[in-house]
């Protein structure tokens, strides 16, 4: 290798402990390019991720700028070296790869390579991508290729990782789709108990005063007022299941255990870190304990929806008889004045309007580039 063992081994965890770091399979993706192509000193790095039609799902450079890449147009499809590699699942090493017989050529605006390593990205039998380097930045002996059998090597320890982290990234990503699934249908399930008896009701009362309203306009008037009835208690029965209803978890399991499966879910769901912490909370008066969810969840969609926060901290903790809830995000931040004078409140007022029915205080600390701090105090019972 052209680094020393000191240095060299560095530079191997260094990118181990890149890769896994992440959790979206892009980010993955780009941090193996970008890792392979610092350890290994090449001027340009790519890997494929192979899809069931002769092209890439996905391909990801490093090397070659946001205006090169544009310019080189579509994504390459599974052909030449690129398909002998996912074909044959072995390593090429290779001088000149335009003087391979595989190549086939690349378009006009695609950077020039010579010297070339590639190999498959296996996991078990699969292959599940080809990740390849060009243009060693080193001195080239006439008709050898800059790459050496220790960066081969190494390339493959790195690509054994790589397998790993894409495949963590791969099931952490289905496991987030089957925990939004979930969620929508617990929501459906509730929303039909809620509100589809009503519904019934209003739909056969239009339908007999539509079959009065010639022969009968007295009582088709009646049956319409009924109709204007029946919709408003369903407008107060769909309220109450998607914002107002309290939910079952905070009577069953009490806010401590709804707050942390809330925030598991959330974790689970967002490529965001989201963390919950609850020490020494008694039970506290149902009202208090509904404003301090309801509190929560709002500052908690502010802090993944709109902050571009890394990590999002919950914590609920004793205070006297009563008890703090702190949401503390580490995104971008906001000028509470300024979100005041420009009309944007970001649940704001809806917060502070819980907090002071539940009889407690809401205080709100941000500005831009520092984050944010959303603290809810009750006084308990």
């Amino acid at each position: 290798m052209s680094h020393g063992p000191r240095s060299g081994l560095a530079a191997v965890s260094s990118a181990l402990l890149a890769m896994s770091r992440h959790l979206e399979v892009r980010d993955v993706l780009k941090t193996i390019v970008a890792s392979a192509r610092e350890l290994l000193d090449a001027q340009y790095a790519a890997l494929g991720v192979p899809d069931d039609h002769g092209g890439f799902a996905q391909f990801v450079v490093d090397g070659v700028s946001e205006e090169q890449w544009k310019a080189i147009g579509p994504l390459p499809r599974q052909h030449g070296i690129l398909a002998a590699m996912l074909r044959e699942a072995r390593a090429e090493r290779l001088a000149d790869v335009r003087k391979d017989p595989r190549f086939e050529g690349w378009p006009s605006a695609h950077p020039d390579l010579v010297d070339f390593l590639g190999l498959p990205i296996r996991d078990g039998d699969e292959v599940i991508g080809a990740l390849f380097l060009a243009n060693k930045n080193c001195p080239k002996p006439e008709g050898r290729c800059g790459f050496t059998q220790d960066d081969e090597e190494l390339l493959g320890i790195l690509a054994q990782h790589a397998a790993i982290a894409l495949t963590n990234a791969r099931l952490y990503e289905r496991s987030r789709e089957l925990t939004i699934a979930e969620e929508r249908s617990r929501l459906a399930h509730e929303l039909h108990d809620a509100v589809s008896q009503k519904l019934f009701s209003l739909r056969l009362t239009a339908q007999a005063a539509a079959r009065l309203v010639d022969r009968d306009p007295s009582r088709a008037k009646g049956e319409l007022q009924q109709v204007a009835a029946l919709a408003a208690e369903a407008a107060d029965e769909l309220r109450a299941a998607v914002v107002e209803l309290r939910p079952a978890a905070l009577d069953e399991d009490g806010l401590v255990a709804t707050l942390r499966t809330q925030v598991q879910v959330l974790d689970r769901a967002h490529s965001a870190r989201v963390t919950f912490a609850g020490r020494g909370v008694k039970a506290l008066p149902a009202s208090q304990e509904e404003a301090l969810l309801r509190v929560a969840q709002e500052a908690l969609h502010n802090a993944l929806r709109h902050s571009g926060a890394d990590h999002v901290d919950v914590t609920l903790d004793r205070r006297g008889s009563g008890a703090v809830l702190r949401v503390t995000d580490d995104g971008s931040g906001f000028d509470p004045r300024t979100v005041r004078r420009a009309g944007r409140h970001l649940g704001l007022v809806s917060m502070r309007d819980r907090a002071s029915g539940a009889g407690g205080t809401l205080t709100v600390e941000s500005a831009p580039g520092k984050g944010t701090t959303i603290e809810m105090e009750v006084p308990g019972g």
